[in-house]
């Protein structure tokens, strides 16, 4: 088991893997930008080292620095949470080659998954069902055209480095084809520094539901039942639910086989997602692969009552897993409280919280690293909090999470608790008939009423 695990990531991941790595009896080492100097994961671990000034591109992305860091402190592993550098294949390959033990995937898993056209070529191949499209990137517009014709519109043009749902149009016609086409590639190219695209049938009434598993160094791998992200905006999640409403028996064990499938086909080893879209008649499709933890990962916890950061140092050490697949026995809903004005086009707000009064209670869990007193910078992610509620039904999770927000005061800054509050009473949300088209409807209402 490791000695010392230096944790590449700041905020309330951090602290999370850190209580993990505590309880487990492991020494923890924190680094940070001058920015997050009073962070509390810097105060609790074990050592703190930092690694530059507030821009992530000269700290938390800075490979460099945090090789450093963990030669420095003896580190003999290092977790990357999730963003930054936790799907970076040439910092997973820095770090065998500096002996340090990468809690993540492989190089070889990071390039084969992390590339969207390669990843669906590789799922094709293992037999899971994907979206019908180009097999791989689209060599010109000429051929882009013949395509949308073979494949149907409505189409969706992506990029194949693409994140955050940068470089992505939706084609409903051909007319529009050529400037969807363009302005993808130019948005791509910009954020990434490649241009590179490929298609999809444009799945109607999606849901985004995924599939939690893990796989260990003997090849087996096992699911951990599902998650259902299809409240989104603008491509970011904003509340996930397990079990999702939308699911079956039937489905769930059809989805669990094939993502079990999809990570043993390439030897997976680590904790990851399996994405899929899954249409209104139920039919899912693989969309792609994180190689990583998610953010949404501790209503899987709850429902099964499973500490996936334990799992993944356990897998990263040569433990294997119990290839038990699980269902969930409650119903948890995890509500992303960012830094962000909802009454203003959810404009981020950064700055100082002057109060703040976390909500407690039987089945109320709140991950956060801020406090009263606490500066958030500008610099990173807006998400400062995860509130996630945990029932017997979803009913009572939903008026778990009503009273857990009425609760949660934070004052300073701008948050989006008065956004999931009106979440929790829409109709649409109460009775699970929600799609990832969701948020094109919905509208707050103004903060004076």
């Amino acid at each position: 088991m490791f000695k010392k695990i230096l944790i590449a990531n700041r905020g309330e991941i951090a602290l999370r893997v850190i209580r993990t790595c505590k309880e487990m009896g492991i020494k923890t080492v924190a680094v940070y930008s001058t920015a997050d100097a009073e962070s509390l994961h810097v105060k609790f671990a074990d050592e703190a080292v930092c690694i530059g000034p507030p821009s992530s591109t000269d700290s938390y992305l800075k490979m460099s620095n945090i090789i450093a860091a963990a030669e420095i402190t003896n580190a003999d592993a290092i977790h990357p949470g999730y963003g930054f550098l936790s799907e970076n294949a040439k910092f997973s390959k820095i770090c065998e080659e500096h002996d340090i033990k990468f809690i993540g995937a492989s190089e070889e898993m990071i390039s084969k998954m992390g590339d969207k056209a390669t990843a669906k070529a590789t799922m094709k191949a293992a037999g899971v069902p994907c979206v019908p499209g180009s097999d791989g990137i689209i060599a010109d517009f000429e051929e882009c055209k013949k395509l949308a014709v073979e494949v149907g519109y409505p189409v969706m043009l992506k990029a194949t480095a693409g994140g955050g749902g940068k470089g992505m149009r939706a084609v409903w016609k051909p007319e529009d084809l050529k400037d969807a086409w363009d302005s993808a590639r130019q948005e791509s190219k910009a954020a990434f520094g490649n241009d590179d695209m490929y298609m999809e049938k444009l799945i109607e009434e999606p849901r985004h539901i995924e599939i939690q598993v893990v796989g260990d160094s003997t090849g087996r791998a096992c699911h951990l039942s599902e998650r259902d992200c299809s409240v989104q905006r603008r491509h970011q999640k904003l509340t996930e639910e397990v079990p999702s409403p939308f699911m079956t028996d039937e489905l769930r064990n059809n989805m669990g086989l094939a993502a079990v499938k999809a990570a043993e086909y390439i030897n997976y080893e680590g904790a990851g997602t399996v994405e899929f879209l899954v249409d209104k008649h139920r039919n899912f499709y693989f969309m792609e692969m994180n190689t990583r933890i998610q953010v949404e990962h501790p209503i899987t916890e709850q429902v099964i009552d499973f500490d996936l950061i334990r799992e993944q140092i356990l897998v990263a050490a040569g433990v294997p897993i119990s290839g038990k697949n699980y269902t969930p026995n409650l119903h948890s809903i995890e509500c992303r409280i960012n830094a962000e004005d909802p009454y203003n086009d959810f404009r981020p707000s950064p700055g100082k919280i002057t109060v703040l009064h976390a909500p407690g209670g039987h089945g109320v869990r709140l991950d956060t690293h801020v406090y009263a007193g606490y500066i958030i910078p500008p610099n990173y992610d807006s998400m400062i909090a995860k509130l996630i509620t945990t029932a017997q039904t979803r009913e009572e999770a939903i008026n778990k999470m009503k009273r857990a927000l009425d609760e949660f005061v934070i004052e300073g800054i701008k948050t989006t608790i008065p956004f999931h509050r009106q979440l929790m009473e829409h109709p649409d949300y109460l009775a699970g008939n929600y799609t990832t088209k969701f948020m094109e409807d919905f509208e707050m209402p103004s903060a004076e009423d």
